[in-house]
Order: C-alpha cells, then sequence, then structure tokens
C-alpha cells in the first residue's frame, strides 16, 4: 500500500511569520494525521541497493588486505634488507632497536622526499652509551679486547676483522664510522642530548672527531636527529604528558564521573524547573564570563611589573611549554578580550531578543517532557558509539594491512641529490657489482630498504584502495548517525503528535522508529549519508594537497586552495543541516530522501524568521549547558590540582604541569555533556519542525486543533482556540 501522503492547498491558512506561494505550499488539514505514518513502503530501494553491495566488497577488501598485508612492517622498525627488529624466530628476535650507521647522513633532503634515511641501519639489542670512532677502536682494540667486542655489535652481523683498514671498512660499510652515546625513542638509537648552562651535549660534549678525523659539532647531530623525528624536544614532552597521566589517571576518572553525574542530574532537572534552570545556566555563563575577565584583568596588572612580559607572542614562536605563554600581557590580553566579546554578545542577545528566549526556553522544557516520557532515548547513544566503534576499527585494520602490504622494494640513496639514479629501484645482493655503485655522480650511494609494494595491479592501485577505504569509512559514520537521528526524530514526532499527552504515545517508540528507519529507509539513510561523505572526502583531498605544496612559493594556487576549502567547509556543513531536517521528514511521512530535503527545505524557508532566530537559540541554550557543565568540573579540577582545597591537599599528585589532567577533564566533561544534550538537540530540531507543520496544518479550531502543549501555545500569545 502506497504510504499515507499530504497533500498541499493554496486555501490552507498560513499562520504569521510565513511566506506562502514563495516556497512550495502549505498543508492541507488531514484529520487522520496523527503522527509519524505507520503504513509506508521501502524508499531509494536502488541506493539499499549499492549501499548493501559496497559493504560486501568493504568486508572483500578486508579480507584481501589480510592477506597481503602484515601490521608488522608497520608496527616494527625494518633495517637495510628489509627484516623486522625484534621479531621472535629470527636472527633480529633480541635486536628490538634500529641503529644508524651514519646519523649526520639524514641531514640530508632525501630523507623528506623517500621518507628513508640514506645510511645503512642494523638492528641491535641496545644504544651505544659512549663517543668512540672506528680509528680510535683499532688503536684501543691492541691494548684490550673488549673495546672490540663492544664495538662489533653495532657492525654487520658477522663481520669480525678489527684489523681491516678503516677505509675499507667505511667504504663496505661493515661498521659504523662512529658511534655516539644514545637513546631509544620510538625504537631508534637518538643522539641523547642533554642540556647544561642552556648549551645541547651528548655525554658532556660539544664537539667530537669523527672516524675521517673531521670536527664535528653537537648541533650536527641535533639537526639529523630532527630529520628523523622532526622535533627531538617532543619527546620529552611525551613522557612529562604520559608521567602525569600515569599520576592523576584516577583523579581524571573521578572528574569524568562527576561530569556523568552533573549531565544526568541537569537534565533531570530541565523536566521539573527547565526555565528556572536555563535562565540560571545564562546567568551562571555571564557570571563565569566576568569572573574569567576579572581574572585576566589582575594577571596582566600583575605581569606589568615583571620584567619580559612585554614580549609578543609571536617573537616567542611555537614552544611545547605552555607555562610560557602564562608568563606575557598579550597572552592575557587576548584571553580578556575574548571574554568580553562574549559576554557582550550575550547580553545583546538577551536584551533584543528576550521573546525569542522564552520561546526557546519553552521548546526545550517541551523537549525536556518527551525526554522524560521517553527515557530510553538517553542510552540510543550508546549503540551509535558501538556502530561508530566498529567503523573506526575496521577502518584502521583495513588501512594498517593496505599500508603494509607487499614485499621489499629497495631502491637507490644517496647523499648527493644529482645523482641521476637517486629513487631507482635495486636489487642489494648484486648492487655492489653494477654500474651505478661505480658512478662518479653517485659516490657513496647504497640500495637500501624503501617501502612495502610490488608490481601487481593489486598493489599499483593500493592509493585507490586507501582512497575507497576513506570513502566507505566516512559513508559508513554518517550512515550510524544519520540512523540515529532518524530513529529520534520518529520517536519525538510520535510524542508531538499524539493527541492526550502521554497516553496516546505508542509502546517502545524508539523500537518502533528503530525498526522503521531499518526496514523502510536504509536506502535514503544511506544516500543523505553519501553525498555529505563525497563533500567530506572532497575536503580531506584539499587539506592533502595544502599540505603538499607548503613548499611551492605559489601565491595563486594557495588562494584557490583556501578558496576551495571554504567553499567545500560551507557545502558540508549546508548538506549536514539539510540531511538532519530531511530525515526528520523521512522518519515523519515516509518519503525517499529527495522529497523529503525539498519539503523540509521549503518548510523551513516559510518558517525562515523562526528557524534564523528560535532554533539557533536553542542550539545557543544547549551549548551554555555543555560549557556550563564543562567549565564547572573544570574550575574544580582546576582547584584541585593547584593545591587551593585545603581539606585534600595531601592527596593533590606532584605534577610535571597541572594543565594536562585538567585540559583532559574539561575535554572529557564536554563530550559527556554534548553526548546527553545531542538527544535534546535532536529532540529540539523535531519538535521545531513539528511544530511548523502543526501551524500550517491547523488553526486552534475545534476542526482543526493545535497538537502543541499549553505553554507553547501561549508563549505563541494565540487566542484560537486548542483541541
Amino acid at each position: 500500500m502506497a504510504p499515507h501522503r499530504y497533500t498541499p492547498s493554496s486555501s490552507a491558512t498560513v499562520q504569521s511569520e510565513t511566506t506562502p506561494g514563495v516556497y512550495g505550499e502549505p498543508y492541507k488539514f488531514d484529520p487522520s494525521f496523527s503522527g509519524p505514518v505507520s503504513r509506508r513502503s521501502c524508499t531509494d530501494i536502488l541506493h539499499c541497493l549499492i549501499f548493501t553491495l559496497v559493504i560486501v566488497s568493504y568486508v572483500a577488501l578486508g579480507i584481501v588486505a589480510w592477506l597481503h598485508g602484515d601490521p608488522r612492517k608497520v608496527i616494527h622498525p625494518t633495517d637495510s634488507y628489509g627484516q623486522f627488529c625484534g621479531q621472535k624466530g629470527t636472527s633480529n628476535a633480541r635486536k628490538p632497536i634500529l641503529f644508524y650507521f651514519n646519523i649526520l647522513k639524514c641531514t640530508n633532503p632525501a630523507v623528506l622526499i623517500n621518507l628513508q634515511c640514506p645510511t645503512t641501519q642494523m638492528c641491535v639489542s641496545q644504544c651505544p652509551d659512549k663517543f668512540a670512532t672506528y680509528t680510535e677502536m683499532q688503536l684501543q682494540n691492541k691494548l684490550s679486547k673488549s673495546y672490540w667486542e663492544y664495538y662489533r655489535q653495532f657492525c654487520k652481523p658477522g663481520f669480525n676483522d678489527p684489523n681491516k683498514p678503516a677505509s675499507q671498512v667505511l667504504r663496505d660499510e661493515d661498521c659504523p664510522s662512529m658511534i655516539v652515546p644514545s637513546r631509544p625513542f620510538l625504537r631508534r638509537c637518538l643522539p641523547a642530548f642533554i642540556t647544561l648552562n642552556g648549551t645541547v651535549t651528548v655525554a658532556n660534549r660539544t664537539r667530537f672527531k669523527d672516524a675521517l678525523e673531521m670536527p664535528r659539532s653537537v648541533t650536527e647531530l641535533q639537526h639529523a636527529a630532527k630529520g628523523i623525528t622532526g622535533l627531538v624536544d617532543t619527546k620529552e614532552l611525551v613522557m612529562n604528558i604520559v608521567e602525569d597521566y600515569a599520576k592523576s589517571w584516577a583523579w581524571i576518572l573521578i572528574g569524568l564521573l562527576i561530569s556523568l553525574a552533573v549531565s544526568l542530574v541537569f537534565i533531570l532537572l530541565l523536566r521539573f524547573t527547565a526555565g528556572l534552570l536555563l535562565w540560571t545556566t545564562i546567568m551562571a555563563a555571564l557570571l563565569l564570563l566576568a569572573y574569567g575577565m576579572w581574572y585576566c584583568s589582575m594577571v596582566w596588572s600583575q605581569l606589568r611589573y615583571r620584567q619580559g612580559s612585554e614580549v609578543a607572542i609571536l617573537e616567542v614562536g611555537l614552544q611545547t611549554d605552555l607555562q610560557i605563554y602564562l608568563q606575557l600581557r598579550q597572552t592575557w590580553i587576548i584571553f580578556l578580550v575574548t571574554l568580553g566579546v562574549i559576554e557582550a554578545s550575550i547580553f545583546l542577545m538577551l536584551i533584543f531578543l528576550r521573546r525569542r528566549v522564552l520561546m526557546a526556553i519553552t521548546l526545550l522544557r517541551e523537549a525536556s517532557k518527551a525526554i522524560s516520557y521517553i527515557m530510553s532515548t538517553l542510552f540510543f547513544p550508546v549503540i551509535t558509539f558501538f556502530l561508530l566503534t566498529i567503523c573506526i576499527s575496521y577502518w584502521g585494520f583495513i588501512a594498517i594491512h593496505l599500508a603494509s602490504s607487499g614485499e621489499a622494494i629497495y631502491k637507490v640513496m644517496s647523499p648527493d641529490v644529482s645523482c641521476p639514479y637517486v629513487n631507482s629501484t635495486c636489487n642489494p645482493e648484486t648492487f655492489n657489482r653494477t654500474n651505478i655503485s661505480n658512478s662518479a655522480l653517485c659516490l657513496g650511494c647504497k640500495c637500501l630498504f624503501a617501502f612495502y609494494g610490488g608490481e601487481t595491479s593489486y598493489h599499483r592501485h593500493l592509493f585507490l584502495l586507501q582512497l575507497s577505504n576513506l570513502l566507505v569509512f566516512l559513508w559508513l559514520v554518517n550512515f550510524s548517525l544519520a540512523l540515529e537521528q532518524c530513529t529520534l526524530a520518529g520517536t519525538f514526532a510520535s510524542y508531538y503528535w499524539a493527541k492526550r499527552k502521554p497516553q496516546d504515545i505508542p509502546s517502545c517508540p524508539l523500537f518502533l522508529s528503530f525498526n522503521r528507519a531499518i526496514r523502510y529507509h536504509t536506502g535514503s539513510l544511506a544516500f543523505g549519508a553519501l553525498v555529505l561523505s563525497v563533500a567530506q572526502l572532497v575536503r580531506i583531498i584539499l587539506e592533502y594537497l595544502e599540505q603538499r605544496l607548503k613548499c611551492v612559493d605559489n601565491t595563486l594556487s594557495k588562494f584557490l586552495l583556501c578558496c576551495l576549502k571554504c567553499c567545500f567547509w560551507c557545502l558540508e556543513n549546508l548538506l549536514r543541516y539539510m540531511n538532519r531536517n530531511a530525515y526528520i521528514m523521512v522518519a515523519i511521512y515516509g518519503t525517499n530522501f529527495c522529497t523529503s530535503a525539498r519539503e523540509a527545505f521549503f518548510l523551513l524557508m516559510r518558517n525562515a524568521v523562526r528557524v534564523a532566530v528560535l532554533d539557533r537559540l536553542t542550539d545557543f541554550l544547549l551549548f551554555l549547558g555543555k560549557v556550563l557543565i564543562a567549565g564547572g568540573v573544570g574550575v574544580v579540577a582546576f582547584f584541585f590540582f593547584t593545591n587551593k582545597i585545603p581539606v585534600i591537599q595531601e592527596e593533590v599528585p606532584s605534577l610535571n604541569c597541572y594543565w594536562v589532567p585538567i585540559l583532559t577533564v574539561v575535554v572529557g566533561a564536554y563530550l559527556i555533556a554534548h553526548s546527553f544534550f545531542s538527544i535534546y538537540a535532536m529532540c529540539v530540531d523535531t519538535l521545531f519542525l513539528c511544530f511548523c507543520d502543526d501551524l500550517e496544518r491547523n488553526d486552534g479550531s475545534s476542526d482543526k486543533p493545535y497538537f502543541m502543549s499549553p505553554e507553547l501555545h501561549k508563549i505563541l500569545g494565540k487566542s484560537s482556540q486548542l483541541r
């Protein structure tokens, strides 16, 4: 049987703030309409079939990637022969760390191009802990064999000739020309830098000589190390953060549990004291902002008399220690101005949009009633979280296995970037007998492991497979979110269109709505999710291109990329908003995606004033609630970790940076509050769309009564008769 449908009529009475005849026509009264259509048929069947086929293909891709890939190639470092360091059952089982023969070559630009350091790399059991060159070792070996025994563990396996001339050893790269005190970082031996009196040293030395008696500085080692890790300073930062988490994880967990309890209490209080609680939230947000402004001004006034605080942030540059920025007056001025602008914006909103704020509060009160009657909706995000976890895990599984597919590929690496054979494929077993190794243009070139790949059609299209993996991942994530939105929309629509609340609300409305969404509208949800996913994929590709073109000094290309990024950001947000309203119409009327999107758009345009003000105000009030919960828990965490609560000062752990647990608690509290308030947001959007539809369908007379609640009717100031 065809789905129940409403038809437009130009004779219908349109309420205030609508614009009939411009964006479609309002709806004709249908006395049989009482909520989400129960008799409906499948929509967007073609897209449902395509979506099913894509999921089957995605499973097949995972199987193929699993057969060809090996995650150990990503997890374990690989030596110059393509062997894993630390792999059990091999000669490197007890050698989990990668050692670079000549780390100074890692400063070569080829590192950025080939992502590989052009020097021999060996797996070792431990990093060297002393300075030594091969020449020094030969001299010391005449006095004691122990020097050679220590040095040989960093040479090629099987090499045991300490008397071999140094020139030949360096030519054949049997042993490193020198070793420096190092520490394992990301399972790689990197120089152990220590700062003494502001000077970077290694083993208390700032200069040394290599095997060719050439003077070298520790700064060269530092630049070489940065060629591998990017910023060596991040090691200390990461270690401090990990240490802080290890000391404070229990208190962080307590803070998150407190935020969970506060969020639940907030939602329960909204049911009975929505108006009071929301006005309290607004006032509390204003007071919190005022306190923040006062605190910023106090700190700024104290810094006026501190030498060095007048330095600009741009002059300081990027620093891993956040405390440096907090010692600058400019930082607190930025904080003060930002808080002042937010405070002024809220005041202006309250002054000029008083009636709209009252309407938004009434709409939120109505949403709290709907949620209180259908409490099971608060737990539906658990299902969404489960689906998203599966999507993310499977995407990561495929991405890692695709990245590790294939056999070891060896390429020519040369310190001289002008070598014509650089980056060409080679065979390490026969490389020394080729003309390339003896070429005058490629002195010092080596045949080293580059990556894992192959020459089959599968290996040649790995990039496209990764791109497909990303697209399907985005599609599945957006489909999971669309399923949640459509299910909740159908549930809350059942509440709005019930004549007697809660008597006429169907039993198990959440399950019924979920069943309708899966059974009839999988194709519509997949269609909307696909459109949004394509826009997101284009944005990701643009971000990737921007990163690749950063080193290119082309103002026009950068300008075009910036414009494209801006356009697709706007497009993505527009599609996300339209999809959300289209899913509401799908859940209520059972129409296909395009029809639902078109009629949702026309309905919103006919109520443009309400959409522009009322709907956005409710979002802003919910945002204030999330900020209040996160900010309140953050303030408590700040007082706790800064020893400002006398009762429990002895329990406070000693931390390197107290902002680590505080920011973790604040972000976690906001995400927890967001998970609960997202239900409210979906409820408000559904009720708002039903409210606009109700105004166009009915006029409040006895023949066409409103379905809206008396509270919402009262705040609208209608004099017409309610049902």
